[in-house]
């Protein structure tokens, strides 16, 4: 059953945070992971509108951890804490 990574991040220091892209690129295609979102245009339909949103897929849950909490996506993840504040959210899919 796929898993679905949810990204909301508001950059705060773009500069870094190009730093963190293709880090966390090769992370997410190195856990078997992909993009479906990655940035681009978002409207808020209800709530408040996301800042940058990404959408990532996974072939299972425990996939989509093992990127999150790996050593392949360690560093870019310190980057991007660095470089923006984020609400992350994993959801298993059906």
């Amino acid at each position: 059953m796929p898993a679905y990574i949810i990204a909301d991040i508001e950059v705060t220091d773009p500069a870094l945070y190009e730093r963190y892209k293709p880090l966390a690129a090769a992370a997410i295609a190195a856990s078997g992971g992909r993009y479906l979102v990655r940035g681009g245009e978002a409207e808020a339909l209800e709530g408040k509108a996301p800042g940058r949103l990404v959408i990532l897929e996974f072939p299972s849950l425990t996939m989509a951890r093992a990127f999150y909490d790996g050593p392949a996506y360690a560093e870019a993840r310190a980057i991007r804490d660095r470089a923006a504040t984020s609400r992350v959210v994993i959801a298993e899919g059906i």
